[in-house]
C-alpha cells in the first residue's frame, strides 16, 4: 500500500504545472496561449522572461528530485528511486492538473538524476550549457545532454542507471520530434545572447 502511495505522490509531484501557476499568478497569463504552447521553462523564458524562466525551471528540476527521494523518506529503500522519478517524469510531461499536456521531460528528468548521481547531474548541465552557447538552441541542448548522459551512465557499470537514462533520452528526444524538424529546415528558434 506504501508503495502505491509513493508512485501516486510521484505523479502528483510531477504533474503541478510550474509554468501555468508561475503564469497566472505572477503575470495574470497561460503561458500556454502564448509562444510554443509548452508548459516547461523554455517556453516560460521567452513568454514570461528571465526571472519567470529561472523559477519554473527550478521548480521542475525539484520536482524529480524530491520524487525520486520518496522512497528514501517514507523507508522503503527497496524500491528503486530511478522508478519511482520515472513517474514523476510522466506526471510532468502528461500532467492531470493540466489536462495531460505538460513539458517535455527535460528539467524533472534532471532533478531525478540530481538526486541519484549528483555528479552526473552537474556534468550534463554543463554539456547543456556548452552545447548551448555553441549552437543557441536549447531543444539540441537538451537532447545532446540526454545523450552524453547515457555514455556517462554506461561507465558507471550501473544498470538501472542505465536504463533509465536511456530511456529518459529516448523519451526527451521523441518530446522534441517538431523541434528536430524545425532543426533541419533551419527554422528552429535560437537563444538570443546578450
Amino acid at each position: 500500500m506504501i508503495i502505491v502511495i509513493i508512485f501516486v505522490l510521484a505523479y502528483l509531484l510531477g504533474s503541478i504545472p510550474s509554468g501555468l501557476i508561475v503564469g497566472k499568478v505572477g503575470y495574470g497569463i497561460d503561458i500556454r496561449e502564448h509562444g510554443s504552447g509548452n508548459l516547461g521553462g523554455t517556453n516560460t523564458f521567452r513568454t514570461l522572461g528571465i526571472k519567470a524562466g529561472l523559477i519554473v525551471t527550478s521548480a521542475d528540476i525539484l520536482k524529480g528530485t524530491l520524487a525520486a527521494s520518496l522512497p528514501v523518506l517514507f523507508g522503503q529503500t527497496g524500491l528503486h528511486p530511478l522508478l519511482v522519478g520515472i513517474v514523476a517524469v510522466l506526471g510532468h510531461t502528461y500532467p492531470v492538473f493540466a489536462k495531460f499536456k505538460g513539458g517535455k521531460a527535460v528539467a524533472t528528468s534532471a532533478g531525478v538524476l540530481l538526486f541519484y548521481n549528483p555528479i552526473l547531474f552537474i556534468t550534463m548541465i554543463a554539456v547543456f550549457f556548452l552545447v548551448l552557447y555553441l549552437c543557441k538552441m536549447v531543444s539540441l541542448s537538451s537532447m545532446l545532454a540526454g545523450v552524453y548522459g547515457v555514455i556517462f551512465s554506461l561507465f558507471t557499470g550501473d544498470i538501472p542507471l542505465i536504463l533509465v537514462v536511456s530511456a529518459l533520452t529516448l523519451f526527451v528526444i521523441y518530446r522534441h520530434r517538431s523541434n528536430i524538424k524545425r532543426i533541419m529546415d533551419k527554422t528552429e528558434p535560437k537563444v538570443k545572447w546578450l
